[in-house]
């Protein structure tokens, strides 16, 4: 089955353009099937048109007895009904044993945001008067004012900043590009860091083209993005602070405020509507709250 779970992964690559991040989910979620099926038959792994609903669904039995949360048990589900479904295109096998299984459903837990008071404190902390606190500046109204992925940020270029239109090019998820505007807080960030950003560059081969540049002249890694903003995180008393955070609450913030949920889809670069509206979620409870403690009625 190695054989047909590597034309799997390509098919991925090639034909669906996934993301590398992607990919290997795919192959992490595979190959603890495979290490299944080797251990539940006592044998090598049968040939993939050997398996049927039976194997399948001992599978799942089997996730859900390693007390795996249904989100993360119907991941590793999509992903064999997707390999399945690419062998039977592939005309190696007849039919799909995922096919009439049912998705566990996904625990669903709101995301966690900042409120404005919490974003204006995170904002100031980075010390301006130093290059990687300019630095650091732009990390935070970046991750905050556009809404963007971490991969996305660490992942930007020079070239992708256009000041003068106040935008900037984002590349998303399956390679996909987007335009985001620039407020004005984010365009002066940018400014002041682009004029001091040559003090990080060491020597002629460093990755000059990187936007964010760690002490050492070279491009950020997403590691150091994430120790960065879990350090400010603490310093405003948000103990696990991330990118996603940041985020969830620029699309909470826009909801609040009355955007379209179409604009902050295409903002976002979110593929389905579904993943949007998510936000509208947060944004009625707390609605809710406010009527409950505000309205003499409630």
């Amino acid at each position: 089955m190695e054989k047909e779970i590597g034309k799997f992964l390509e098919h991925l690559e090639i034909e669906r353009n996934y993301s590398r991040h992607t990919r290997s989910a795919y192959a992490g979620d595979l190959a603890r099937f495979q290490s299944f099926l080797s251990d539940h038959t006592g044998t090598a792994t049968p040939a993939p048109d050997a398996i049927g609903k039976s194997e399948v669904r001992a599978f799942l039995h089997h996730l859900h007895g390693e007390g795996l949360s249904r989100r993360t048990i119907a991941r590793r589900f999509a992903a064999v009904r997707s390999f399945f479904h690419f062998l039977c295109r592939e005309g190696t096998v007849t039919s799909n044993p995922c096919v009439y299984l049912t998705t566990p459903k996904w625990d669903r837990h709101l995301p966690r945001f900042l409120d404005r008071s919490q974003v204006e404190a995170l904002l100031g902390q980075p010390d301006r008067g130093q290059v990687l606190g300019l630095r650091d500046a732009v990390i935070l109204e970046l991750l905050y004012g556009a809404g963007m992925r971490l991969s996305e940020l660490v992942g930007l270029d020079i070239d992708a900043i256009e000041l003068a239109e106040e935008r900037i090019r984002v590349i998303g998820k399956g390679d996909k590009e987007r335009i985001v505007p620039l407020g004005g807080q984010a365009l002066a960030a940018l400014a002041a860091y682009m004029d001091a950003r040559p003090l990080l560059i060491r020597t002629e081969r460093e990755d000059t083209t990187a936007l964010l540049l760690n002490q050492h002249g070279r491009r950020l890694t997403g590691r150091g993005v994430q120790y960065i903003l879990g350090r400010y995180g603490l310093r405003i008393s948000q103990q696990g602070l991330t990118p996603h955070v940041l985020r969830h609450t620029t699309a909470t913030h826009l909801l609040d405020a009355g955007a379209d949920l179409l604009a902050v889809k295409e903002l976002l670069g979110h593929e389905r509507l579904s993943t949007t509206q998510v936000y509208t979620h947060v944004a009625l409870d707390r609605l809710k709250k406010t009527y409950d403690e505000a309205h003499p009625r409630a």
